[in-house]
């Protein structure tokens, strides 16, 4: 039995010639320069030139501010006797190590040398003496010196999230706020210093090759052979029974792949987006899903690569449990049951598969609605990211479809990332997308396609992720633009010493949901706020004589884990958040709008979470 579903499904109407309502032309007495001035009259180009100017003024006459950030390092001695750490899998040797008492990099010499006019140094090693466990050891620091322009350093994210909200436009929105930010940065030669920069650095060239060319390649082969149909109608006649089985086979999909973050959105959104659209699932709904089981399920089934990055964050002086590398990521595995935020999230999407959902707002209820009766997976405005291209089959005359052409590809993207990931530590997502092409390209050919009909089926892939690539290169330029504007930093200087301790979950919370909405990175919060974070807890739980100190900052840890995870899920210049839009082939700000709301709700019966157990352990 099928689930509760309409006998015959929606289908879009027919349209014929003389049904076609022929819009009233511009007339032509309008001239051109009304037209334009009629553009310049609109709110957001007015936004534009507002913040332009003001990020102009700002940057030729305010001098930066500068914060010094501490971070504990893993020092070791190589076979010359020299301290190094590592750092992304590669020893950087210290030259020198200065006492704590002595170090250069204090707000006092800062502000002195920047009244000299003189350099201030980017980050200094420096030791401190302290007692772990009864014992006294000596740790290295190292020093940063952060620089922000006090609460306008959040120009470059404030102008970027307001267009998109505006004109639901992403790529004039994110450029929009890259063009004042470099304003703000005084570096006017935005194409060679800023773009051009950003899209020469490893990051933009990995999502290039990963998402435009691989990603959109194997996508392209898959509509042309017909292999994602043939899945969805595997899973139709096997296992899925209507929308409720479909989205719990996404749901499902999401935890399997617990790796998180991009990988686990393409693959989920990919994989499960001709089956959604078989059972008329909005889109919204899809990219809700996908997105809510992508870093959140990473948080709770955290056998990955968070505990490795987020453990070199979290050292505190003076804390034995903290004081080595396994100490921490034992520390991180023991707060996962307080990761509140990442449980409701991922409940609030298995309820959704259910129908049985609470919270979901009125804007998802509507496209629930929609698409259920109406056929229309997308709103009548929506700009989906994924191109008419990848919509549709367009197997050749004399090719059979099997699921055979997705199972083999699909097969080796999963193994070769999980199995990197077992083997090496952390997955490596473009070998498998690699492998996962070259298998699908020769598979094709073996089977019987013509070369010709492969490559333009590749080329349709291509075309159809491209305007999603652009939007994640103007993402990750953003991103950085944001963090060399320090509103992060500034953010968290924001925070004072003479707080209840009932109250700093909250305050965590929100500054990381803050920061992370306004840079569009969980990963990059972390680096920002766990370094003041945990000695704060710390600080606050030893002031207030908690009875579990270390419950306390397990807490506050998880806080921050999932704080970031909550603004960076939600953020519309987000990779994560786009990735989901985009192979869901939802419209971005639909589902930004969408999500919104249940992951509010998510986040506030969290904080509720958090601030009952706080008074509990006290």
């Amino acid at each position: 039995m099928k689930e509760n579903k309409q006998e015959t499904k929606s289908t879009k109407p027919r349209v014929n010639a003389c049904d076609v309502t022929i819009k009233q032309s511009t007339p032509a007495s309008q001239s051109f320069t009304s037209r334009l001035l009629s553009a310049i009259k609109q709110p957001a180009f007015l936004i534009f030139i507002g913040f332009s100017i003001l990020a102009f003024t700002i940057g030729q006459n305010m001098a930066p501010k500068y914060a010094v950030q501490k971070i504990a390092i893993e020092a070791q001695q190589n076979s010359d006797d020299q301290l190094f750490y590592t750092y992304k899998g590669k020893p950087i040797v210290i030259d020198s190590v200065t006492p704590i008492e002595s170090a250069t990099l204090t707000k006092e010499n800062i502000n002195t040398l920047q009244r000299q006019g003189l350099p201030i140094p980017s980050a200094e090693f420096v030791s401190e003496a302290t007692v772990v466990d009864g014992q006294e050891t000596t740790l290295i620091y190292q020093l940063n010196t952060k620089k922000h322009w006090g609460i306008w350093s959040l120009l470059p994210a404030i102008v970027a999230i307001a267009l998109c909200w505006i004109t639901r436009e992403p790529i004039t929105s994110l450029f929009s706020g890259i063009v004042v930010g470099a304003l703000l940065l005084t570096q006017y030669d935005i194409i060679d210093s800023i773009l051009l920069q950003s899209m020469a650095t490893k990051s933009a060239a990995g999502i290039m090759l990963l998402y435009l060319w691989l990603l959109g390649g194997l996508m392209g082969i898959w509509s042309r052979t017909g292999a994602a149909k043939s899945f969805a109608s595997l899973m139709t006649k096997h296992i899925v029974r209507g929308p409720k089985s479909a989205k719990f086979v996404a749901w499902m999909l999401g935890v399997i792949f617990f790796q998180g973050g991009t990988m686990s959105t393409v693959l989920v959104g990919s994989t499960v987006k001709p089956i959604a659209d078989e059972e008329n699932i909005s889109h919204e709904e899809l990219s809700y899903i996908v997105d809510s089981t992508a870093s959140p399920i990473a948080c709770l089934l955290a056998f990955n690569a968070w505990p490795s990055y987020v453990q070199s964050f979290m050292m505190v002086s003076g804390v034995g449990f903290l004081a080595t590398e396994t100490d921490r990521i034992k520390f991180f595995f023991a707060s996962v049951p307080f990761s509140f935020y990442a449980i409701f999230a991922v409940l609030g999407t298995l309820l959704l598969s259910f129908d049985k959902a609470p919270f979901l707002g009125k804007q998802m209820k509507a496209a629930i609605k929609r698409a259920r009766t109406t056929g229309e997976l997308n709103s009548k405005h929506a700009k989906p990211l994924s191109a008419k291209e990848l919509e549709s089959s367009h197997v050749p005359a004399n090719y059979t479809p099997n699921v055979i052409d997705f199972f083999l590809p699909l097969a080796l993207l999963i193994g070769v990332t999980i199995g990197t990931f077992v083997l090496m530590g952390s997955p490596n997502v473009r070998w498998g997308f690699g492998l996962a092409f070259a298998a699908a390209f020769f598979l094709a050919l073996g089977r019987g396609m013509n070369l010709t009909d492969l490559m333009d089926g590749i080329g349709d892939g291509l075309k159809g992720v491209v305007l999603g690539s652009v939007i994640l290169i103007l993402a990750i330029t953003i991103g950085a633009i944001a963090k060399e504007a320090g509103g992060g930093i500034y953010l968290v200087e924001m925070l004072g010493n003479a707080i209840p301790f009932y109250a700093l979950p909250a305050i965590l919370m929100a500054l990381t949901v803050v920061i992370a909405f306004s840079t569009g990175t969980s990963w990059g919060t972390y680096a920002v706020a766990f370094p003041l974070a945990m000695p704060l807890a710390w600080s606050v739980a030893m002031n207030a004589g908690i009875q579990h100190p270390k419950i306390f900052l397990m807490i506050c840890f998880a806080t921050v884990l999932n704080g970031s995870v909550m603004g960076d899920q939600c953020s519309p210049i987000s990779d994560t958040t786009i990735l989901s839009s985009m192979c869901t082939g939802c419209d971005l700000m639909d589902h930004v709008k969408t999500q919104i709301i249940p992951a509010a709700y998510a986040a506030t019966a969290a904080l509720a979470c958090w601030t009952i157990a706080t008074f509990i352990i006290a």
